[in-house]
C-alpha cells in the first residue's frame, strides 16, 4: 500500500471513528451537538490523526489505540479551531470554505462546543477499549496531549500570537511562537502514535520527536506561504488575513524565497531522521513531502 493509499485509509477510518464517539445531534443538546459534528466534519486533511496512524504503523503499534488517539487529537484540533476563529481571538468568518462554527451558529455555542470536543478527546483516551495497552501506556498519551494542548503547547502559542499582532518579531521568535501553536499539536500525534507501540528504543522515539518538530514548523510556513501566493477559494479562508491583522510571518520576516528555502530544508531534515526505520515509515516521509506540495 502506497502513501496516498494509507492516507485515504486512514482518513475514513478516523471518520467512521470520530462518528462513533461523537453525540448524535439528535440528543439533547441538539444545538451543541450539531455545533460538535459541524465543526469536525467540515473537511479538514485529518493530517494530526493520519500522523498518528503513519506514526504507529512505522513501530508497529496497537491498531485499536491508533484509533483512539487518532480520534482524540483530532478533537483538540478541531476545539482550538473554533476557538481561534471566534471574535476575540483571530475573528475569522470562513474555514475550510464554510461559515466558522460561531457564524453558523453563535459565539456561546461555538465556545462551549470547543470546550465538550476538549473534554470528549480524553474521554476517548480514558475509556477507549485495548487490551494490548497498558495503564502507563495509556497515561503517557494523556500527558502528551494535555502538554500540547495547554499553556506549553497550543494555548500558549495562542497567547504569544495574539501578543504579537503588530509588534515586530525576529525569527527565532516566531520560531518560538509557531512551534507552540502548530506545532505542539503536531509533534503529540507522531509521540502519541509512537506510544502505542511495546517497548519503543529511545533512539527511535527521539528521531520520530525530531522529525515531527521539523514537519510542525515546515507545516506553519507553508501556511505562511500559502496565505501570500494562494487565493481565498482555493484556501477555503481569507486570503492575505496575517497581512491584514498585521501579524508576523515568515514571508514578512524573512522574505517569501527564505521562506521557501527553510520550508524545504526542514522537510528533507525531518526525512533524514526517519533513516534508522524501515520502509514502514514510508508513509511518513510521504506527509512529510505533502506538507510542501499541498495548495491550502
Amino acid at each position: 500500500m502506497n502513501w496516498q493509499q494509507d492516507k485515504q485509509q486512514w482518513q475514513t477510518q478516523v471518520d467512521a471513528r470520530l462518528e462513533a464517539w461523537l453525540p448524535k445531534d439528535s440528543i439533547k443538546p441538539e444545538q451543541l451537538h450539531k455545533a460538535m459534528r459541524y465543526a469536525v466534519f467540515n473537511g479538514g486533511k485529518r493530517i494530526r490523526p493520519i500522523l498518528v496512524y503513519a506514526a504507529g504503523q512505522a513501530v508497529a503499534g496497537s491498531d485499536a489505540m491508533l484509533d483512539h488517539a487518532a480520534c482524540a487529537v483530532e478533537c483538540i484540533h478541531a476545539y482550538s479551531l473554533i476557538h481561534d476563529d471566534l471574535p476575540a481571538m483571530d475573528d475569522d468568518d470562513l474555514r475550510r470554505g464554510k461559515p466558522t462554527c460561531h457564524k453558523a451558529f453563535d459565539e456561546a455555542t461555538a465556545i462551549l462546543a470547543g470546550d465538550a470536543l476538549q473534554a470528549l478527546a480524553f474521554q476517548i483516551l480514558v475509556q477507549g477499549r485495548d487490551e494490548n495497552i497498558s495503564p502507563k501506556q495509556r497515561l503517557d498519551m494523556i500527558d502528551i496531549l494535555s502538554v500540547a494542548s495547554g499553556s506549553r503547547g497550543m494555548a500558549g502559542g495562542q497567547a504569544i500570537d495574539l501578543a504579537a499582532v503588530g509588534q515586530p518579531l525576529n525569527e527565532a521568535e516566531l520560531e518560538n511562537m509557531h512551534i507552540h501553536k502548530t506545532g505542539a499539536l503536531i509533534r503529540a500525534s507522531v509521540k502519541m502514535g509512537a506510544f502505542t507501540a511495546v517497548d519503543l528504543a529511545s533512539e527511535k522515539l527521539e528521531k520520530l520527536d525530531h522529525f515531527a518538530k521539523c514537519i510542525g514548523l515546515a507545516f506553519q510556513i507553508t501556511d505562511d506561504i500559502l496565505d501570500e501566493t494562494s487565493d481565498t477559494d482555493t484556501l477555503g479562508k481569507p486570503q492575505g488575513a496575517d497581512r491584514a491583522l498585521n501579524k508576523p510571518t515568515y514571508p514578512s520576516i524573512i522574505g517569501l524565497e527564505a521562506s521557501e528555502e527553510l520550508a524545504n530544508r526542514l522537510v528533507e531534515d525531518a526525512i533524514n531522521s526517519l533513516q534508522v526505520f524501515d520502509k514502514k515509515a514510508d508513509s511518513l516521509r510521504g506527509i512529510a513531502n505533502y506538507i510542501l506540495e499541498r495548495t491550502h
